[in-house]
């Protein structure tokens, strides 16, 4: 069995099909019909506001604008479209599990996401995380990019923004982590790979990650070398559901990394919580620590709480030589930012001994 909302999909179909609009209020279904027939459609039956179409695909690219100015955005929402082919009979599975009119208009609007995400077409990049110590490369950040037809990118904020305004945050999710594992396996990365995940986008974990889990065996990973790096922990209301999903990723053996810790009263409670193997420092802290006596008094703080708890400590977000210096005169295990590399898809090698 597999998680479905991990493996969630939808598609603009070419053939001829029955095409309906559902809604629990009887004056959407009305403005539905009047729209239909404003198209110039006939009504498939009085029970159901549907129509017949030369395809959805069709439908939809010739109507876009004139959808988007008579449904407002409430109203997307609130209907549902349901498919059918003209040789079949409604399945009362497929309609509760019928996708809001948003969705399927999104299906044009953000054609290039869709095609991202229905072809899995994603690559990760990696950005070098420094062992301070010993000035080597202590392991890597794996960051999503979307590849597009043109083999251009679709960089993180657009791809999980348009993810999560199509409630597809769950198999983008999914296709990240395995990209980050993939990848890493592709370019032979032996050290410390750091993948992002989203809490919110894991609701099950015996499913949602039992993927993650079997790529990472498949690869033959050694788990101590994954850290899985938690995100958005603004978001994250149950907590409880979160140590389960950490208490699954423990059992198999990888590592926990809490991010942005420093930014608001969520982070320092998760810190508490959580108990991660590494905390990662919030950039904002380490952005110009050298001139600010408050945010040095915050990161030294921070760095006390970890090394009582045995917790290693990484500053994030460096992008300058005074920051590394004030940093470790403070105390650090691990630095990461522009000042060392930006993410690249071709993982950096060498440390370089003039960065300290």
């Amino acid at each position: 069995m597999r998680c479905t909302k991990c493996h969630d999909t939808l598609s603009l179909g070419k053939e001829r099909v029955k095409l309906f609009f559902l809604s629990q209020i009887d004056e959407l279904n009305h403005k539905s019909a009047l729209l239909f027939e404003k198209l110039g459609y006939q009504p498939l039956s009085s029970d159901l506001v549907g129509i017949e179409v030369s395809s959805s695909e069709c439908f939809f690219s010739e109507n876009i604008d004139l959808l988007s100015s008579y449904f407002n955005e409430l109203e997307r929402e609130e209907i549902k479209v349901y498919e059918e082919a003209m040789d079949e009979s409604s399945n009362i599975q497929k309609i509760i599990r019928a996708k809001p009119l948003s969705r399927y208009m999104n299906l044009i609007s953000d054609r290039e996401f869709f095609d991202i995400i229905n072809h899995e077409s994603l690559t990760s990049h990696f950005q070098p995380i420094i062992d301070a110590a010993t000035n080597t490369i202590y392991g890597y950040e794996s960051l999503i990019r979307g590849v597009k037809e043109d083999g251009s990118l679709m960089y993180p904020d657009e791809l999980f923004g348009k993810s999560a305004r199509n409630d597809l945050n769950f198999k983008l999710d999914r296709l990240a982590r395995e990209s980050a594992l993939k990848t890493a396996a592709t370019k032979k990365v032996h050290q410390k790979i750091f993948i992002n995940f989203i809490p919110t986008s894991i609701y099950d974990p015996e499913f949602c990650l039992a993927s993650t889990v079997k790529w990472a065996n498949q690869l033959e990973f050694d788990p101590k070398n994954i850290v899985f790096e938690v995100v958005e922990t603004e978001h994250v209301k149950d907590q409880a559901h979160l140590k389960k999903i950490l208490s699954y990723y423990r059992n198999e053996g990888f590592l926990i990394a809490l991010d942005d810790v420093g930014e608001g009263y969520s982070s320092l409670n998760m810190l508490i919580e959580l108990k991660p193997d590494i905390i990662k420092v919030d950039r904002k802290i380490i952005c110009d620590i050298h001139k600010d006596p408050i945010k040095e008094s915050v990161y030294r703080a921070l760095y006390n709480i970890a090394k009582e708890n045995g917790i290693k400590i990484l500053a994030e977000g460096v992008e300058s030589a005074f920051e590394v210096a004030k940093i470790q005169e403070i105390g650090i295990d691990y630095l990461q930012g522009y000042y060392f590399a930006r993410p690249q898809p071709e993982p950096v090698r060498v440390a370089n001994s003039l960065w300290m």
